[in-house]
């Protein structure tokens, strides 16, 4: 069996949407300065930690949170905001037609609908054409996982993340 090389993942820095409750999904929003903030601690708890991070990779989902939460950190490191990659399989799982909507209001006007996700949030595809369950984003990001070969460094979005903890560490996926 291969070892998997190490790979410290970051969630983005908080946004005005995360704070309000707005569903973001794929909808590319900018850090606040909350988030700035985030994003800075991290690149300093990151360098504490790996120095010059010779030999790593760094790579973010292309959405304009995480491209600039992985600037951030690279500013604080000492290392070229810009020199990273970014991929697509790496983005936010795709809300369909509640992206931009606020929690709240799903609550109150599709009831039912919020009721379905509870009762199989992994299974479950909001409507819209191009909506995804967390499931199908989970295909998406172990597709990317089984590709890394280096030590790296990612930065992407908490639903990414979540399925991670499905794929590696056989959490059921509510959590």
């Amino acid at each position: 069996m291969i070892a998997q090389p190490v790979i410290y993942f970051i969630r983005h820095g908080e946004t005005a949407w995360n704070l309000s409750q707005r569903v973001q999904g794929q909808m590319d929003i900018d850090i606040n300065d909350t988030g700035k903030a985030q994003a800075d601690r991290n690149g300093d708890e990151l360098r504490a930690m790996l120095g010059s991070a010779e030999g790593y990779d760094f790579v973010a989902s292309p959405l304009r949170r995480t491209r600039e939460t992985m600037e951030r950190i690279r500013t604080r490191m000492g290392l070229d905001p810009l020199d990273y990659v970014t991929d697509d399989r790496l983005m936010e799982v795709n809300f369909g037609d509640w992206e931009g909507l606020m929690m709240e209001d799903l609550i109150r006007v599709q009831q039912e609908v919020i009721t379905e996700r509870g009762q199989n949030k992994w299974n479950f595809i909001p409507p819209g054409e191009d909506a995804e369950s967390y499931l199908m984003l989970s295909g998406r990001v172990k597709s990317w996982l089984d590709g890394v070969t280096n030590k790296t460094v990612c930065v992407t979005h908490g639903g990414c993340i979540r399925t991670l903890f499905y794929t590696i560490g056989k959490m059921s996926g509510h959590e």
